[in-house]
């Protein structure tokens, strides 16, 4: 059976690393091979746009987002699902999240401190598009009438599918179409496979715990959740959503207070290395601007999903009777997620210098977090090669580690030695067969196991600044909670705009299936190799902004028409004294 699993992942590796090529490297030439990606430069030139023709709402308004969601100005008459603070924990539960905890560290493994100075930029631009979006959801929503006895098929749909097809015409409706099927299925990876990946490899790592039982454990809890349909999704979400985010910071700023002294610097290597990177995490790549910048905004759109389309889907459901009401709520979500808690994150992985620091690992030869690089003439490494057939290790070092050649790593980074004990006392001598997932001693010992200093990424990365931040195991635990906890609130929203936009495309029989389908992907996902679920949900996240943003973009009149009449008429001055 894992043979089986080993060949259909290897299978969609080898088709996921073409794609990726085209979705998130290629783009407009600036050089010989090099590349400025389209995504990036859709993101950001979306949100500039959007600045601009709203007058940087985002700054203008913020404070009446903050007024809003506060409840001031809300009537139990306003038709819709949630309240404005339910909607913002929807949506917030599906951008604060493993994003925040392992997409920072993802970040700044391949791009360097200065990935996260393009994740503050896209969250700020950002923010203008979400509230474009929003409002946009707002406006061209679908009410029905609630069915009782099936609460997971909800009053109200709404997202980018009905804005393309009512915003635009009917003869957009092929491009909604597209983009509900690409929301569904980036729902089931991004928003769900992910989530569980994590958790599975967090769990491994910490407590042991099999990657399919803990697949099973987290998937029982989402279901359980999901069915109730939106409305307990709602109060779930507005529980869990500030509870675990107040517990996250409140350890990153005990943190950062307690390395205080090293701040400046550490905000200084960010600002410098935006634009003059160095080397990466044992070289694995940054050292190029482009690279920094592109996965600066790979991980500032999976953070806060400005241009997505997703949050919409959640706003949609607010009680409001206003569109840019919501949309000034909206704006919100991007300052919260990026700005802050991945701010954090990043400050943490910085100033304890966990990043880039190999430390000693179990090298598990069949993991997923193996991977083949090779040495450029600069130094930094090219990842993605394919296994070569055996790899010769005298004494621990592997023979043929000169430019060109393929080398094992871990995380993309290369691994210096191997050895056959965790207190590496004793080199490993031998022959490494990849194929086998096999490691075979001169004595003819095998070994499906190996150790060496490796460099942590991802969740991992995270914990361990959290370890070296905080006395005794509290770090530990704060990241084990967080990305438990994060990723069932992600996952849980997350079903709910997969749900949607099945909705949109089937019709609300079609809902109760794709829930069963969406709970099927998660525990599929707790058992798939690391760089192949984030690799093809950051595929689908490149691909699903395309129909959003040409949709957003050609109805930014309508959007600034809304913003116009709502806040020059203030309808909601007559709901209380307005604390602006």
């Amino acid at each position: 059976m894992s043979d089986t699993l080993g060949s259909f992942y290897d299978a969609v590796q080898s088709v996921v690393d073409n794609l990726v090529f085209y979705v998130w490297e290629f783009g407009i030439p600036v050089g010989p091979g090099v590349y400025v990606p389209w995504a990036a430069v859709l993101l950001l030139g979306a949100g500039l746009y959007f600045t601009i023709r709203l007058g940087a709402i985002q700054f203008r308004q913020f404070r009446h987002g903050v007024a809003v969601v506060s409840g001031k100005y809300a009537s139990k008459e306003d038709t819709g699902d949630v309240t404005h603070f339910q909607a913002l924990s929807t949506a917030l539960s599906a951008t604060v999240g493993i994003g925040n905890i392992a997409g920072v560290a993802i970040a700044i493994h391949w791009g360097g401190p200065g990935a996260l100075f393009w994740m503050w930029v896209t969250a700020l631009v950002g923010m203008a598009t979400k509230f474009s979006e929003v409002t946009l959801s707002q406006k061209y929503r679908n009410v029905r009438e609630p069915d009782p006895k099936k609460p997971w098929e909800g009053m109200i749909a709404g997202g980018p599918m009905f804005y393309i097809e009512r915003g635009l015409g009917r003869i957009w409706k092929p491009l909604a179409v597209i983009f509900a099927l690409f929301l569904a299925c980036v729902a089931l990876f991004t928003g769900n496979a992910i989530q569980a990946n994590t958790v599975a490899d967090t769990m491994s790592d910490e407590l042991g715990l099999a990657a399919a039982v803990t697949g099973l454990i987290t998937a029982t809890l989402v279901a359980s959740v999901i069915l109730g349909g939106i409305s307990r999704i709602g109060k779930v979400t507005a529980i869990l959503a500030p509870a675990m985010a107040m517990v996250y910071i409140l350890g990153a700023l005990t943190i950062l207070v307690l390395h205080i002294q090293d701040l400046p610097a550490a905000l200084g290597s960010v600002f410098h290395e935006a634009f003059s990177p160095k080397s990466g995490a044992a070289g694995v790549g940054a050292g190029a601007f482009l690279l920094t910048f592109a996965w600066g905004v790979r991980r500032g759109l999976f953070s806060n999903e400005a241009g997505m389309g997703s949050s919409p889907i959640a706003h949609a459901a607010s009680k409001t009777e206003h569109p840019a009401q919501e949309g000034s709520v909206a704006m919100l979500g991007p300052f919260i997620d990026t700005i802050v808690v991945c701010t954090m994150t990043a400050m943490v992985i910085i100033v304890t210098g966990s990043w880039g620091d190999p430390t000693p690992g179990e090298i598990d030869l069949s993991s997923g977090d193996i991977s083949y690089v090779a040495e450029r003439d600069d130094g930094t490494f090219t990842f993605g090669e394919d296994a070569p057939e055996a790899v010769e290790v005298q004494d621990g070092k592997a023979t043929g580690t000169g430019v060109g050649d393929v080398q094992i790593g871990w995380h993309q980074a290369p691994i210096p030695a191997f050895y056959l004990d965790d207190a590496q006392t004793e080199p490993f001598t031998g022959t490494i067969y990849a194929a086998r997932e096999l490691a075979v001693s001169e004595n003819g010992d095998e070994h499906a196991v190996l150790y060496g200093d490796t460099v942590t990424a991802g969740a991992p990365l995270t914990m361990k600044a959290f370890q070296r931040g905080l006395p005794g195991d509290w770090g530990q635990w704060i990241v084990i909670a967080a990305v438990f906890l994060f990723a069932i609130s992600t996952s849980i929203a997350w079903s709910y705009y997969g749900d949607r936009c099945t909705f949109y495309l089937l019709g609300p029989r079609a809902v109760l299936p794709y829930k069963l389908v969406f709970v099927g992907m998660h525990i599929l996902g707790a058992t798939a190799p690391l760089m192949v679920v984030w690799t093809v949900g950051d595929i689908l996240l490149g691909l699903v902004i395309i129909p959003n943003l040409i949709a957003v973009i050609f109805l930014a009149p309508r959007v600034r028409e809304e913003a116009k009449a709502y806040f020059e008429r203030k309808p909601y001055l007559s709901r209380g004294t307005p604390r602006e």
